[in-house]
């Protein structure tokens, strides 16, 4: 497998960059007609998402994805959420303290209204069929439609590892059996991960193809693409559960106090959002207009010139009166862990039900099911 770098013409990045922007025009597009199919039939759609258990979540996922997961379960979606362990050793050798994460996610899940009622929530390891679809998916798709994937090219360039494993490799095909062995059409997705989702549906219309006999055994699932704002972290850089800048879900108000004091701002008193040029301080804005239901704007106008320590001041009020009631959930449920427990046991084997019922379909479609 050859993993040089290809040289790319200034006219091939261009139309490499036209392409990207139109698809994700037609995605923004196709995503605002789901939104309204949503709304007026919520029980057509079933969604897979997930996380990876590999810390503690916080305010950039619940405002990138975490909030969305519970509107559309509070709209009537199936919901499917997958923790990811598995896909732990993609890049790492040691998946550390992966029992503790596993229950760490739940609890978030639980204190921010995810209902293991309505939402099946499971562990990838925990799903047997899940994993046997990977075979016959790996005969779907090339080295070379691997080897093109952005998505993997920047996996890769931000593994741990110095040597590109296999699964880190096949990280798409793992995703599209994650999505298709719920059947799952809606995809809750960044833009990032569009390309990703184009390998799954490639995936699925080349199972049915090959496979279906006239019928559609998977659906192509649409993407419904986040509208979600980037959050950074309090060092300015992208908030990540890995470099300490960001307001985890468990923190107390006085850890939430005290990030907040620590983070970067800049020289100018007077308070506004611009976030080309003050992208630091525009940044606390929009985590406050978050939280308060406003405009970063109006946020701004209310501080004008009384400086960063009033604005961190603002924040830190605004985060903790929001995450008050999330934490004292949290705390709750976080004195019994066996409803955790039970809540992982349930959705297991809810999830192995679904799964198992798809590789049997599947079996049954390649003439395999003896």
């Amino acid at each position: 497998m050859n993993t040089t770098p290809q040289t790319v013409s200034p006219d091939d990045s261009a139309s490499a960059t036209s392409a990207d922007a139109l698809g994700t025009s037609a995605a923004q597009a196709r995503s605002a007609v789901l939104e309204e199919l949503i709304r007026k039939d919520p029980g057509q759609f079933r969604v897979l998402t997930g996380d990876r258990p590999t810390g503690r979540l916080h305010l950039g996922h619940y405002f990138g994805t975490l909030h969305n997961r519970v509107r559309l379960q509070n709209l009537g979606v199936e919901m499917f959420v997958i923790i990811a362990d598995y896909q732990v050793l993609t890049d790492r050798d040691v998946a550390d303290n992966l029992t503790e994460h596993v229950e760490e996610l739940v609890l978030d899940y639980l204190a921010i209204g995810v209902d293991p009622a309505r939402t099946t929530i499971f562990t990838h390891s925990a799903v047997p069929a899940l994993n046997q679809l990977m075979l016959p998916f790996l005969s779907l798709v090339s080295v070379a439609e691997l080897n093109r994937n952005p998505t993997v090219k920047d996996e890769i360039a931000h593994s741990r590892q110095s040597a590109v494993s296999g699964l880190m490799f096949t990280y798409p095909v793992h995703q599209a059996a994650d999505i298709l062995f719920c059947k799952g059409n809606l995809v809750p997705v960044g833009q990032d991960q569009l390309p990703h989702l184009e390998i799954t549906r490639t995936i699925a219309r080349r199972f049915n193809d090959r496979y279906g006999n006239g019928t559609a055994v998977f659906p192509q699932p649409d993407a419904l693409l986040s509208s979600a704002p980037l959050l950074l972290g309090t060092d300015g850089t992208k908030m990540s559960k890995s470099r300490g800048n960001a307001i985890v879900l468990a923190a107390d108000a006085d850890e939430t106090a005290r990030l907040v004091k620590g983070a970067k701002t800049d020289s100018e008193r007077h308070i506004t959002y611009d976030p080309v040029t003050r992208p630091e301080v525009s940044s606390l804005l929009l985590l406050t207009a978050l939280c308060q239901n406003r405009t970063p704007q109006q946020v701004a106008d209310d501080i004008g010139s009384a400086g960063a320590a009033a604005l961190k001041k603002t924040v830190t009020e605004a985060v903790n009166e929001y995450l008050a009631p999330i934490r004292a959930r949290r705390a709750e449920y976080a004195q019994d862990r066996t409803f955790l427990r039970q809540t992982l046991r349930e959705g297991n084997e809810r999830a192995r039900a679904v799964a198992d019922a798809t590789l049997a379909e599947v079996r049954a479609a390649m003439n395999s099911h003896y």
